[in-house]
């Protein structure tokens, strides 16, 4: 998606062998809408032709909020048409599939896209404030960018099943516990953790860290295809339904008011 157009919702910084990337919408807790996804876009397009990078670092600006889940004003006027054009899933994959490892560095919310986002990364450090879930199903939708078959393989279908039928959020210890987290450490520690474990991959064979995570994606391949798509169409049915529009309106309502 080389022709994206240019942003200040995606921030990058050269630390070395490891990029940062600062999600930079700090006074809406960091909400993914279409800007932030093309400012994506444009960091993956560069990641795909460095071959000196051997890791990156993705974090939320501000102390709030990793990404506290999609613009729900912008998807509220998504429609079935805008599902099956899988806007978020497709960055998301793409972030997936990312040719070095990708870190998401956790302080505060990562909720509903921002969860979804954090779980497409290889590797997740979370801050002892991180909260982490899937709670699409109270604004009458369903995880649609990747949470219905990237959760069950990080936390097993039991859990996974658990947090997105209830919408449940978790804080950092369930989430080391459950799988859903790497590390967690003091909010104040959660950079400097990441940069560290990405300077730590940065040390061995380049060649060999960007083969293993092609192998270990691979081994998802055969079953994911076939639950993009269902994933997409299934939300597309959703995104039409009174019941979203009445939800979120609820939800917008409910935001203007406190």
């Amino acid at each position: 998606m080389a022709d994206a157009p240019a942003t200040l919702k995606v921030l990058t910084e050269r630390r070395g062998a490891v990029l940062l990337v600062t999600l930079n919408a700090p006074e809406r807790r960091n909400a993914i809408d279409q800007e932030m996804v093309f400012g994506l876009h444009r960091m993956l397009d560069e990641v795909a032709t460095d071959p000196t990078l051997a890791a990156v670092v993705i974090r939320g600006a501000g102390d709030r909020a990793f990404a506290a889940g999609a613009d729900i004003a912008e998807l509220r006027q998504r429609t079935a048409s805008d599902a099956q054009k899988a806007i978020n899933s497709g960055v998301f994959l793409r972030i997936e599939e990312c040719p070095v490892p990708v870190i998401a560095a956790i302080v505060g919310f990562a909720l509903g896209g921002g969860c979804e986002l954090a779980i497409a990364c290889d590797l997740r450090v979370l801050g002892q404030s991180a909260k982490m879930g899937q709670p699409e199903v109270k604004l009458g939708i369903i995880p649609a960018a990747g949470g219905t078959y990237r959760l069950p393989r990080l936390i097993g279908l039991g859990r996974a099943r658990e947090l997105v039928y209830t919408g449940r959020i978790v804080d950092a210890e369930e989430c080391l516990r459950i799988g859903l987290a790497n590390h967690v450490v003091p909010d104040g520690e959660v950079l400097a953790r990441a940069l560290a474990l990405a300077d730590e991959i940065a040390q061995n064979g380049p060649l060999a860290v960007r083969a293993a995570k092609k192998a270990m994606n691979a081994l998802a391949r055969p079953e994911q295809q076939g639950a993009v798509l269902l994933e997409s169409s299934l939300q597309a049915t959703l995104f039409d339904s009174d019941d979203k529009k009445a939800r979120m309106d609820a939800f917008l309502q409910k935001q203007k008011k406190g």
